[in-house]
């Protein structure tokens, strides 16, 4: 037994000792490094997904403000167009007063110089009566009995007699015409008082509807107000007017398709620079400039100031009378063969659809309907539902 050592095998029992700590701590190091990476990792994924959910909840946010934005102004621009037809009426009411009052007072100095002139007949036929009386009693026409039963010089008696009778029936007749002077006279007296009653009374008509006028006005400056603060961004505006400039066009479409060709009729082919505008005004935006982004301008804006009358370019009937998003109170009017003239953002509209209008005859009063912040009027010419320059028609 003493041939043999121990050192060996306990040299090789250390060193293989060593090696398993040394190989523990490695793996619970590793461990460690894997739990701390994992952690990590997770921590990561956490923030990562408390971040998405963060752009998640900013971008429904978005969403939800431009959903609301949408909805309010989609209700606000339905306020806007009671507001534009409100004032549309009441603009119109007083149009028709204003039409009444002219005629009454018309009337009115009619009937004044009418009674002026009865009121000289009545004194003429006055003072030609009293000539009478004066002559027959100058003639003793008192004493028409005595010289009846006078049975002497029977010749004399009966001219006398005739020409007493004679002068009988020419005051009968002149009495008779005066009788018929006063009556008319009272009559028209009485007519020319009732046609001042009643010019008051469109006055204080003309008075209520224009304080409503005001009142409706100011309800729109409001609307108007609160739309301006719902902004909207440029893409949103170009696809706004491009959206009404459909709305434009297939309403055109649709009353192209409706028009029946009238022979009287004629077109504006042979009318370039002989037209007068629409209305007397600064034309602000010119055919073919830019409107916004690619959009340009398919007819003229001509800045004019409220209840200026707007005339029709030409004879023609009218097509369209009413509301139409982006453009307000609109007036169409067909001239023939595949012509039409546009008249947009009027207070109030005149005429009605079907309605025959003339040359230069007014068809509506100049406006800000529509959302405009400034009174005026956008004109437009089309042949053939493609929009040509005004500029090349009107003078």
């Amino acid at each position: 037994m003493t041939l043999f050592s121990c050192k060996p095998l306990s040299r090789s029992f250390n060193l293989f000792t060593v090696c398993s700590i040394l190989l523990c701590c490695i793996l619970l190091n590793f461990s460690q490094a894997l739990a701390q990476q994992v952690s990590a990792n997770e921590k990561a994924q956490q923030e990562n997904k408390a971040k998405l959910s963060d752009v998640q909840k900013a971008i429904a946010k978005q969403e939800s403000n431009i959903f609301n934005t949408n909805k309010a102004r989609a209700k606000l621009e339905k306020q806007l167009k009671q507001d534009d037809l409100a004032i549309a009426k009441v603009a119109r009411a007083i149009v028709e007063i204003e039409k009444k009052q002219k005629a009454s007072t018309e009337q009115i100095k009619q009937l004044g110089k009418k009674k002026q002139k009865l009121t000289k007949q009545k004194q003429q036929q006055e003072q030609l009566l009293a000539k009478q009386l004066r002559s027959a009693y100058s003639t003793g026409q008192h004493d028409y009995l005595k010289l009846l039963l006078n049975q002497e010089q029977s010749e004399k008696v009966q001219r006398t007699v005739t020409y007493y009778q004679y002068l009988n029936k020419a005051r009968i007749e002149e009495i008779d015409k005066f009788q018929a002077t006063i009556a008319e006279l009272l009559q028209i007296t009485s007519q020319h008082q009732e046609q001042i009653e009643q010019l008051e009374q469109l006055k204080l008509e003309q008075n209520t509807q224009e304080q409503k006028l005001k009142s409706t006005k100011a309800k729109r400056s409001k609307t108007l107000a609160s739309l301006g603060k719902k902004l909207l961004s440029s893409q949103q505006q170009l696809a706004k007017l491009k959206a009404e400039e459909n709305n434009l066009n297939q309403a055109l479409q649709k009353l192209t398709a409706l028009i029946q060709a009238e022979i009287s009729l004629t077109g504006l082919s042979k009318l370039k620079n002989k037209l007068s505008w629409p209305v007397k005004g600064r034309i602000t935006n010119r055919f073919g400039t830019r409107k916004q982004g690619y959009l340009k301008w398919k007819g003229v804006m001509m800045s004019a100031p409220l209840g200026r009358q707007v005339h029709t370019i030409h004879n023609g009937t009218v097509l369209f009378s009413d509301w139409l998003k982006g453009y307000g109170l609109l007036t169409v009017v067909d001239h023939g063969n595949g012509y039409m003239s546009l008249y947009a953002h009027n207070q109030t509209l005149l005429k009605s659809v079907g309605d025959r209008v003339e040359t230069g005859e007014p068809i509506a009063l100049v406006g800000q309907s529509g959302g405009q912040s400034q009174s005026g009027l956008y004109f437009e010419i089309r042949h053939r539902g493609k929009a040509v320059n005004p500029k090349h028609w009107c003078k």
